[in-house]
């Protein structure tokens, strides 16, 4: 009878076991679930329109290609603001090569941003890093100052056309 009681303790103990675990489980989807589907949600309509205005105003380019995955991912952040961007299309409307500004610009990937001190940046670029290079507030964020426009620096530091969240302008 003692054996049977053991027996009937560890069951009840493994059981529990068993269903704590699926519940830790369960909640982690859900988790992940809530993160996946907040994503893809673009920001509220108008959202970052003085930020895409300002940006525009600091004399920054973003170059683009209307094929270039990356650079609908940068406008997506944006939303309904990316009409405030200062965008410059790279690709001729076949895809079969640059538009003569691009050329001119030395534009390798896309999406491309340069900055009114000759600096760059390739890649989908977080909007922080944005505000921090054109001083630029983001909503809910006081002005910061602007090293990639202010100050008297001639130095570009520009990646290579390999970089992660980019895609080359040669299909």
């Amino acid at each position: 009878m003692k054996d049977e009681a053991k027996q009937q303790i560890a069951l009840e103990r493994s059981m529990r076991r068993v269903k704590i675990a699926t519940y830790i489980i369960l909640a982690i989807a859900a988790l992940l679930a809530v993160y996946i589907y907040t994503q893809g949600i673009p920001p509220p309509p108008g959202m970052y329109d003085a930020f895409a205005k300002c940006i525009a105003q600091t004399g920054t380019k973003f170059y683009g290609a209307f094929w270039c995955p990356h650079c609908a991912a940068q406008k997506q952040e944006f939303g309904t603001s990316e009409k405030y961007l200062p965008y410059v299309e790279c690709s001729l409307p076949d895809e079969s090569g640059q538009t003569q500004i691009c050329i001119q610009n030395n534009i390798q990937s896309y999406p491309t941003w340069v900055f009114p001190n000759g600096s760059r940046l390739t890649g989908t670029t977080p909007l922080q890093t944005l505000s921090q290079k054109t001083g630029c507030a983001l909503p809910g964020q006081a002005t910061s100052t602007a090293p990639g426009v202010s100050g008297s620096s001639t130095a570009t530091s520009t990646a290579s056309p390999a970089v992660a969240g980019s895609s080359s302008p040669a299909r």
